[in-house]
């Protein structure tokens, strides 16, 4: 549930890909048309990471790309991240702390943001002029408080997998071949709830997350999976078989939504908390009936509510994939003792969503234009963390991941 947009995006857009059982010996292939970890079925945990650029040239960065699909694609089939040295006086082609372990069915996705074509308004390497029009700068929303800690980014890399140790294994080896080129900026662990294949999992709010995704069977009205994900020609070549990621980091105010009632948890939501269906109806994917009234006349679904603010069909046909994960990062201080259920610790904990499209513009913006106003969700989330990454086209063997761009 949470998040095509606004705060989770339950019925906005929604149902993810199923999520694979234990931690296995399969491997998804990391060559291919597109990158892998975008529709790849959802792995159980992940590991977020952007990078800042530190590069003096654009050759720095090729050749990091290279380096890092070559150790991406090793990962991916439980090799270590650079062939193991005997010469134990240097340091090691990988940290070890997975040798024995299984593949996981890992991926590793890697996205550019604008920093990469223009920061600061500097053209530093030269690739201004192939920023596509799509990666734009995401506009100021209606409450959200982004931490710049948790904010931006030149490079982002997505490491999912159905072990977390193997998820973040990637990233921190990716990390040590990018010294003296790029450097971590900000990062996040996440988890998916081990439900069975057939049902949707729950998020930390207790509700099925997911239930409206696009499908490579959409119902009347609505876009194939493949049309709302993938950059076709409209894109720059080097975009074309990609796609857009949107990531926020959405802290839910767990303290507050745990005293109140399941009753206003729906209206706020749209649907059961126990079966998923929308209000009014029965069955968990049976589409919502918006214009259903009750004997006052009011909407069965109010209008607040999240899954109908964040609904294709009311948001000019706009859709988003998402992938999202709940994460929780501890707990914080604070001095707040109102309202009362501010009782001076808090969860820091909440939703990472991850949201894929062709074309931000037409897919999260213009839902989550609406969700950041009128959401009833609001009152309990709150978009601290946010970043936009252009994620190229698949890799073919013998190439590196962004080779069509970087040598343009």
């Amino acid at each position: 549930m949470i998040a095509a947009a606004g705060g989770l995006l339950l019925g906005a857009a929604a149902r993810p890909a199923r999520a694979a059982p234990a931690p296995t010996a399969e491997v998804e292939p990391f060559y291919g048309r597109h990158q892998a970890g975008i529709l790849t079925p959802q792995q159980h945990h992940s590991y977020f990471a952007t990078f800042d650029l530190v590069a003096k040239s654009r050759n720095d960065i090729a050749t990091m790309m290279r380096a890092w699909t070559a150790a991406a694609a090793r990962l991916t089939e439980g090799e270590t991240a650079q062939p193991i040295s005997e010469n134990l006086a240097m340091p090691g082609g990988d940290t070890g702390d997975t040798l024995g372990m299984q593949p996981s069915r890992l991926t590793i996705t890697f996205g550019f943001g604008p920093g990469l074509f223009v920061k600061d308004g500097k053209d530093r390497y030269g690739l201004a002029q192939h920023r596509p029009e799509a990666l734009v700068d995401l506009p100021a929303f209606n409450g959200e408080q982004l931490v710049a800690g948790h904010t931006g980014g030149d490079i982002s890399v997505q490491a999912c997998a159905d072990d977390p140790q193997v998820a973040f294994h990637a990233v921190r080896q990716l990390g040590r071949l990018a010294y003296d080129v790029a450097q971590i900026r900000w990062t996040q662990a996440g988890f998916l709830a081990n439900f069975p294949a057939a049902e949707t999992p729950r998020n930390l709010m207790g509700f099925k997350d997911g239930t409206r995704n696009p499908t490579q069977t959409p119902a009347p009205g609505r876009k194939s999976i493949e049309e709302v994900v993938w950059v076709g020609k409209e894109g720059p070549p080097w975009m074309q078989g990609g796609s857009y990621l949107v990531a926020r980091r959405i802290r839910i105010a767990l303290e507050h939504w745990d005293r109140t009632e399941v009753d206003f948890q729906q209206q706020v939501v749209g649907r059961s908390k126990y079966s998923g269906a929308p209000l009014g109806g029965k069955e968990e994917f049976e589409s919502p009936n918006f214009d259903r009234v009750d004997s006052d006349g009011n909407p069965v679904i109010p209008e607040t509510a999240h899954i109908r603010l964040g609904a294709s069909e009311l948001n000019g046909g706009a859709e988003i994939f998402r992938r999202a994960y709940s994460y929780n990062n501890g707990s914080n201080f604070t001095a707040e003792r109102w309202p009362p259920w501010r009782q001076g610790i808090e969860y820091d904990a909440g939703l990472f969503f991850l949201a894929y499209q062709s074309d931000p513009r037409n897919g999260f913006i213009r839902i989550f234009e609406n969700m950041s106003k009128l959401d009833a969700m609001n009152q309990y989330t709150t978009h601290v963390g946010s970043g936009l990454f252009a994620c190229p086209g698949g890799t073919p063997k013998g190439r590196y991941c962004g080779q069509a761009l970087l040598e343009s």
